[in-house]
């Protein structure tokens, strides 16, 4: 089948034999347009494999950005360089771009849940980007009817505005309809993976929160090693989620302690696993949809009704016995197939209620939400990376970073990405460690460079040097006074191709501009009455700037937040001196 479009055509390519198909077009305004493709069949079948193949002339694409791609913004071949999504996994779209930050073209597909294959590359022979988008590759229930819809954007605006609009697009469909964040979501944290992984004891968390409120850190989430003694690492033990009581002789206490403190309280759970030490491993024999021995753990299928209710009621029941303030739900990535067969079709989907495996993830996640915010409006839901799409956003408020310790290039890489696509959404780094032999200015690096999104610190606090915890509280206090322009201004993320060297935001009031490579020059333009923060995240004492008109006044501070003479800071380029991991002020 041949769709025209603002691309010239599209084509749909599958065994389509049973199905009658039909396309709308809407051009929503020059170079925007949206295709509606309806399926319908007489019976039920299982939705056939689809693919929708383009081409257009490579004219001033350079590079391309997706979710999932993080350090891979080149241009590859287009036999080459196939990503996915899924419920749980990235989002079905892609941009190309030029070295200007100009988008060429963003492609989407409205398909959230399911998983979708996709690419889009140079065809060297042609000189032509060519890609895909294809659809039902994975197991899936038979259905009578389904729709779908492409997004094609051709317009020459600023590619973050261009993935900006994608997510938009998606939050305006009723399935997708993004969850509310609290205030509280947009908070700096602490959490005790890094810095006690699973040796945790309820008094040393106690000690650390006292600690970690002095640094201006509303909350806590307590990760893995809680419902356990065992600390290796494995999850064996997960599923039946009692209270390891020599860790925490009692809970409820301990969570009121900590709200004493004025302080939110989330807990880590890991949604899917019946670990095989656990109760729950022989209590739900027959209901998983495949076992882990690496991890010595089965994960649990959702499709019956029994399972669903048994993980939303484990989440309630917590919410009243403990009191807790919000939840990390992880490895929801993990209800798959993992690259089998559907073990439900041998069995003829007994017991289930719902055939399809994405829609009984989304029923679960959706109920879990809705529940616990019964019991907690302002509950606190947190999921990482890579499960970050359109449809989790309606299960969760607060969106991390995957696991990059003290890997500062991928956290930076990373909050940013996440930024452009989640919209009011918060968006936290991963957990910040560092070496407390480091130096400051060092140390300082793994807080600046997630600048623009919410920090989870990781350290422990009572074993960092002085000159660590001063840079730590200056720049702390800095992220919260600014918390507004950091967080909710417009965001423009520079040069993707190259990790982003320079970033600012930008509100009424503020802007905020952060340089991360030694030798860029950062042009800094600012209408009278608004303040620039210039921070020096180069590993260098010095940074190129280029004033477009003269501020009023200049103060720069080092790393610990002590006042440094400032230069001048004349109209046009110059190198100006700003201390290694410091800040410069210039109010104009």
């Amino acid at each position: 089948m041949i769709i025209p479009s603002i691309l010239g055509e599209i084509r749909l390519e599958g065994n389509l034999a049973g199905w009658q198909l039909t396309h709308t077009g809407t051009i929503l305004e020059p170079d925007l347009e949206e295709i509606r493709i309806q399926m319908e069949s007489d019976q039920e079948l299982p939705p056939p494999q689809m693919s929708f193949l383009w081409s257009v002339p490579q004219i001033d694409m350079q590079t391309r950005w997706t979710s999932g791609s993080i350090f891979r913004r080149n241009l590859p071949p287009d036999w080459s360089g196939k990503e996915s999504s899924q419920l749980a996994s990235n989002i079905p779209m892609q941009t190309f771009l030029n070295l200007k930050g100009q988008n060429r073209l963003t492609l989407a597909v409205s398909e959230a849940k399911r998983f979708v294959q996709f690419s889009g590359g140079v065809n060297e022979e042609s000189n032509r980007i060519k890609g895909e988008f294809t659809l039902f590759m994975r197991p899936e229930a038979p259905i009578r009817s389904y729709e779908v819809t492409l997004r094609i954007d051709r317009r020459s605006i600023f590619y973050a505005d261009a993935i900006r609009a994608v997510s938009e697009w998606f939050a305006s469909f009723p399935e997708y309809k993004p969850s509310r964040a609290p205030d509280a979501a947009f908070e700096a944290i602490y959490s005790s993976w890094y810095s006690y992984h699973q040796d945790l004891f309820d008094h040393e968390l106690e000690k650390e929160c006292a600690l970690a409120k002095e640094f201006g850190l509303n909350g806590i989430i307590v990760d893995d090693g809680w419902q356990t003694e065992d600390n290796q690492r494995g999850y064996a033990w997960c599923g039946d989620w009692g209270i390891a009581r020599k860790r925490f002789p009692d809970m409820r206490a301990h969570v009121e302690k900590i709200h004493a403190l004025g302080m939110k309280y989330i807990i880590w759970y890991s949604v899917p696993f019946a670990g095989i030490k656990s109760r729950l491993y022989q209590k739900f024999q027959g209901k998983f949809l495949y076992e882990l021995p690496r991890l010595n753990t089965a994960v649990l299928d959702p499709r019956f009704p029994e399972v669903r209710e048994y993980l939303i009621n484990t989440y309630e029941t917590a919410i009243r016995e403990w009191n807790l303030d919000g939840f990390k739900l992880d490895f929801i990535d993990s209800f798959s197939f993992n690259g089998g067969d559907d073990p439900a079709v041998a069995e003829n989907y007994a017991g289930r209620d719902i055939k399809s495996l994405p829609e009984a993830v989304d029923l679960l996640l959706s109920e879990v939400m809705r529940r616990l915010r019964a019991l907690k409006p302002d509950i606190l839901i947190e999921f990482r990376q890579s499960y970050i799409g359109p449809a989790i956003r309606k299960y969760g408020n607060m969106l991390r970073a995957a696991d990059c310790p003290a890997d500062i290039l991928s956290n930076r890489v990373r909050t940013l990405d996440l930024r452009l696509t989640s919209g009011n959404t918060a968006v936290h780094s991963d957990m910040l460690e560092w070496n407390e032999e480091d130096s400051a200015e060092t140390a300082a690096l793994q807080l600046l460079n997630v600048l623009f999104s919410v920090p989870q610190i990781s350290v422990r606090l009572e074993a960092i040097p002085e000159n660590h915890r001063r840079m730590l509280r200056f720049w702390l206090d800095f992220i919260a006074l600014h918390r507004d322009v950091l967080l909710h201004g417009y965001l423009k993320p520079f040069h993707p191709d190259l990790n982003y060297p320079i970033v600012s935001s930008e509100t009424a009031k503020e802007k905020v501009i952060a340089v991360y490579n030694h030798g860029q020059i950062v042009k800094i333009a600012c209408e009278p009455g608004k303040t620039c923060f210039l921070v020096n995240a180069t590993g260098r004492s010095e940074v190129y700037i280029d004033l477009q008109n003269a501020p009023l006044s200049v103060e720069v501070f080092d790393t610990l937040g002590r006042p440094v003479p400032a230069g001048e800071a004349a109209v046009g380029v110059a190198k100006v001196s700003i201390p290694y991991s410091g800040l410069m002020v210039l109010k104009f």
